[in-house]
């Protein structure tokens, strides 16, 4: 059974109570956009240390992903991708889990957080955090929910690969070379922000709890950090992928830049000597200028210079630079 209430605003609250254990039951608060109403709220009804509320704050984001143990409760700080315009960029949540609460902020851009507490908040029977009434076990569930929303990113980044490869070998290297770029920067965030997560879950499987054994505990964290283990392996794959079509692409590009140089070389080198001709001829020079009073000149000139283009070709062929 679920109970749901909108506290404020920008806070709702969840009780997830199983009528099996009637002397359990747990909390949680899903808190977005946080600002000093919210953190005050937050600092009246629990004992925390003011500094973890500050870093709660809407206005601020954190760096890098923390843990700190604080006695009674824990404080996380994890970063998870999301899209914004078509880029990935860093989500940031904020987590407080103590004995029968967990307590989430976040800044409303996380979809799986939002999915995963609409169906808490619809009393659906289904997680397992329902059984146990663990805040241990519910952190454990969002956290896999939203390990399961990376792999929807990293299928979106493997498609993408796939129509640049075809884009490269179908002869469209400028406009490769855009999309080259926003994937590289996709993929380079998507590491940033996961980079750490191995570490910090496995801080995670030192917790305790009063409700579910510690092996028990383990056995589920020990699979988040097998997630995101596969995740960063998806990425190594993804920015060998993206390194090495971008190289194809370079070679590709230059490769018809030589081609085009060699094609202008070659009809500057056939013209320079047909001007120089040109040139030679158009000297104010009456006397002793061959062809001058020669009847039809001009015309032996214009075959003078076919001979010497034509000869010029055939010597290119031969040295097979055409």
């Amino acid at each position: 059974m679920s109970n749901y209430k909108k506290i404020s605003s920008n806070i709702q609250q969840v009780i997830i109570d199983n009528p099996k254990t009637p002397d359990e039951k747990l909390i949680w608060l899903n808190i977005n956009n946080a600002g000093k109403k919210e953190i005050e709220f937050l600092r009246r009804k629990y004992d925390f240390d003011l500094k973890y509320l500050q870093a709660s704050s809407a206005k601020s984001i954190a760096q890098r992903p923390k843990v700190r143990y604080r006695g009674e409760y824990l404080f996380i700080i994890l970063h998870f991708p999301v899209i914004d315009g078509g880029n990935i960029r860093a989500g940031e949540i904020e987590f407080f889990v103590g004995h029968g609460y967990l307590i989430t902020l976040h800044n409303n851009n996380i979809n799986e957080l939002n999915s995963f507490f609409n169906l808490c908040k619809k009393g659906d029977n289904a997680p397992l955090s329902f059984e146990l009434e663990s805040s241990a076990i519910l952190l454990y569930e969002l956290l896999e929910k939203l390990m399961f929303g990376c792999y929807k990113l990293l299928d979106q980044n493997s498609v993408a690969i796939e129509d640049l490869e075809r884009i490269i070998f179908g002869e469209k290297q400028q406009q490769a070379a855009s999309q080259i770029m926003s994937l590289k920067r996709n993929i380079i965030n998507f590491r940033k922000i996961m980079q750490n997560h191995k570490n910090i879950l496995k801080n995670l499987m030192e917790m305790k709890s009063s409700l579910v054994p510690a092996k028990k505990l383990k056995y589920y964290y020990r699979n988040l950090v097998e997630q995101a283990k596969r995740i960063w392996e998806i990425l190594e794959n993804q920015k060998e992928m993206i390194d090495a079509l971008h190289e194809t692409n370079e070679s590709l590009l230059n490769y018809r830049i030589s081609d085009i140089m060699k094609t202008l070389t070659i009809f500057s080198v056939i013209v320079f000597p047909l001007t120089l001709l040109a040139a030679i001829f158009g000297m104010n020079t009456v006397n002793g200028m061959p062809f001058m009073h020669t009847e039809n000149g001009f015309w032996i000139i214009i075959v003078v210079m076919m001979i010497g283009s034509l000869t010029m070709l055939l010597f290119f062929e031969k040295k097979r630079w055409l």
